[in-house]
């Protein structure tokens, strides 16, 4: 029994009773533990209680069961505790329950009927240490913070600061603690700004938000600031704790990526994104205050010129100014945006009526006729604008921006530097070209097309020697489409390239058919779209691997292009017609008389034909301007070595007196519309 054996090991007398009691009845935990051994000798009703084992199961247990750190850790404990000075241990004991406790253990050692002990005293600190290792987290935490904190008095006076707060600020502890707070104001943060602070955090006890600061050099700085209010027991503020960081980078970051998100880099106008923002805005303060908006889009006639004639440098530099001068005719509460390119748009708001408008166009137009001085050169360009009107024209923006942009091209159409209202019949062309491409499409895959062929006369001997080749479009459901109505939108789209190369193999065989039945230097013309020259739209060596294919003379074949397609060196189309020449293609300029050809330029490509452009010949009498237009060009011509056609001849008169000015070949209503190959057969 604990009592018997404990009595066989106390001293006999008083100090015997006292230890017994003591030790039974102290309320502390109580240890008796051999130091040779480890082993708990005896432990107290306290002790039993505490770790949950039977008396008879502690006695004679290894201290090790219960101390559940390692011998390093012990060691390492106990050197710091000799460190430290302090008569006591802290170690980590698991209870029977597996719990595991925190106890500060007092040691001393006794001697008890002559054998050596070690009497320990057990206190429970688990909870207390819980809480020094939480101050002292919340302590490193308030140190080694990258967010500056700070504690402020009821008055604003600095009671603390953490290091984070003077590598923000620039304020060490010594300058900072007993100053007001009011030391990091800026003149940029406006006083109501304070006020509505210092009134939240009166009334809520805590204020979170953006503030302007500056540091102790004096620069500012963006902050983001909590600030929360500690209370005593009785409600009053005992201080206040404000946690702050620097976000003055991360502001001017978020700023830029905004801008590159919603701005143009090059002009710094609002690009594609901002303007549909802004013109929805105008759009809802429109309809709030029974107002109207204009919407301009704006298109620079010859930018591409300048651009590919003086470079894309001079091309932006212009794109810059023009931009300044546009801003320059408009209020600063309307919008001028660039889309892209060459092309501008400018929201137009609280209008009163349209003269304003017409007069901020007048001036936009004006302004971008002035010369623009790049460099050492000095250009010229002009605008075409399309005016649409919210909510007259559309109710949504990409409706607004399609009439503008449909009414911008009409002005260009009509000869630019010039303005244009959106109108229905703008809207119904725009749907009916939009059928015609869907139409168009279905056609080159269906095979819709057919090729007419027109005789050209030798008017010496009166009989087909030529043929031009001309495109006709047999639609299913509208019959047969004018080259004039679907022409332009092939080009446009490219399709012309697709339809080029069907056109010129359709020919080829043609030509090869009627050389041998009917005249062996027979030859057919094909005209070539300039936007077929334009990339190589043109495949050279398709067209002639054709003609060898079908074993033609490069003779059979004449590719017609117009005169401003032999000037328009930017297309390569001097190289192009080289190529064709070099393998005996001939070349005819069409509609001559109404463009800028340069005479040089006649010989230098080895030009074959000139073809009078039916304007001069729907006239001709004798005597007459257009009768000494043609002699002229006819005698030109012929002391160029190049042969002439006269286009458009539809009288006995003309005929007549074409073949009198010695023309060589004449075409025309007189002797044939375009007709079908079967029926040019009936014409020889």
């Amino acid at each position: 029994m604990l009592d018997a054996d404990l009595t066989t090991l106390l001293p006999h007398g008083a100090d015997e009773d006292l230890f017994r009691q003591l030790f039974r009845k102290h309320g502390s935990v109580m240890l008796l533990i051999a130091p040779e051994t480890g082993a708990i000798v005896d432990a107290n009703p306290a002790a039993v209680a505490f770790y949950g084992y039977p008396r008879h199961t502690m006695r004679g247990m290894q201290i090790g069961r219960i101390n559940i750190q390692s011998e390093q850790e012990i060691r390492g404990e106990m050197q710091q505790a000799l460190d430290e000075r302090r008569s006591f241990f802290i170690f980590r004991h698991r209870l029977a329950s597996a719990e595991v406790r925190t106890v500060e253990v007092h040691s001393t050692s006794i001697e008890i009927g002559g054998r050596p002990l070690l009497f320990s005293i057990v206190f429970d600190i688990t909870e207390r240490q819980r809480v020094h290792d939480s101050l002292r987290l919340a302590s490193l935490v308030y140190q080694k913070s990258s967010e500056a904190m700070s504690v402020i008095d009821g008055n604003g006076v600095i009671i603390n600061i953490n290091p984070a707060f003077t590598e923000i600020t620039g304020y060490t502890e010594a300058q900072a603690i007993g100053r007001n707070i009011r030391m990091l104001k800026s003149q940029r943060e406006s006083p109501e700004a304070y006020t509505r602070m210092w009134k939240s955090m009166a009334r809520d006890g805590r204020w979170q938000g953006e503030l302007w600061g500056r540091r102790s050099c004096g620069r500012d700085f963006l902050l983001s600031l909590t600030l929360n209010s500690i209370h005593h027991d009785d409600g009053s503020i005992q201080c206040n704790v404000g946690l702050f960081s620097d976000i003055t980078k991360k502001r001017e970051t978020d700023e830029l990526i905004w801008r590159q998100a919603n701005f143009d880099t090059l002009t710094g106008l609002p690009n594609r994104s901002m303007f549909h923002d802004r013109l929805e805005q105008a759009m809802r303060k429109a309809n709030r205050g029974g107002q109207q908006v204009a919407l301009l889009f704006l298109d620079l006639d010859f930018f591409k010129e300048v651009n590919d004639t003086l470079g894309h440098s001079m091309g932006d530099r212009l794109l810059q100014e023009a931009a300044r001068r546009v801003c320059s005719c408009v209020r600063e509460t309307d919008t001028v945006a660039r889309l892209g390119g060459d092309e501008f748009t400018v929201i137009l708001e609280e209008l009163s009526d349209s003269r304003s408008v017409e007069r901020a166009v007048g001036n936009i137009l004006r302004e971008l006729t002035e010369p623009f001085q790049l460099g050492a050169e000095q250009v010229y360009i002009s605008a075409s604008i399309g005016i649409t009107f919210y909510p007259a024209d559309g109710r949504e923006t990409d409706t607004l921006l399609k009439n503008a942009d449909q009414a911008m091209y009409a002005a260009k159409a009509q000869g630019r530097n010039r303005y244009s209202y959106f109108t229905t019949s703008m809207q119904e062309a725009a749907q009916q070209r939009k059928r015609l491409i869907t139409d168009l499409r279905i056609a080159l895959h269906d095979k819709q097309f057919r090729v007419y062929y027109q005789p050209i006369i030798d008017l010496d001997s009166g009989r087909i020697c030529k043929a031009e080749a001309l495109i006709r479009w047999q639609h299913p459901v509208r019959g047969l489409i004018s080259p004039a109505e679907f022409i332009p939108v092939a080009e446009e789209t490219g399709m012309i390239v697709e339809l080029g190369e069907w056109i010129f193999r359709q020919a080829a065989r043609q030509v090869g058919a009627w050389r041998t039945r009917h005249d062996p230097a027979f030859q057919i013309s094909v005209n070539v779209s300039p936007v077929q020259l334009q990339s190589e739209g043109v495949n050279h060596e398709s067209w002639l691997g054709c003609m060898e294919s079908l074993q033609l003379p490069g003779q059979s074949m004449v590719v017609e292009i117009t005169e401003g397609m032999l000037m328009d060196s930017s297309r390569g189309v001097p190289g192009q017609l080289l190529r064709f020449r070099d393998n005996g293609v001939q070349a005819a300029l069409d509609d001559f008389g109404t463009g800028y050809s340069s005479l040089s330029y006649l010989k230098k490509f080895d030009i074959d034909y000139i073809k009078i452009d039916k304007s001069f010949v729907q006239n001709l009498a004798p005597g007459s301007d257009d009768m000494a237009l043609c002699e002229a060009i006819i005698v030109m011509a012929h002391k160029l070595g190049i042969k002439v056609v006269a286009e458009g001849v539809e009288t006995e008169t003309q005929r007549r007196l074409l073949a009198a000015s010695k023309c060589d070949y004449a075409q025309g209503y007189l002797f044939s519309r375009p007709v079908p190959a079967e029926e040019f057969e009936h014409l020889f």
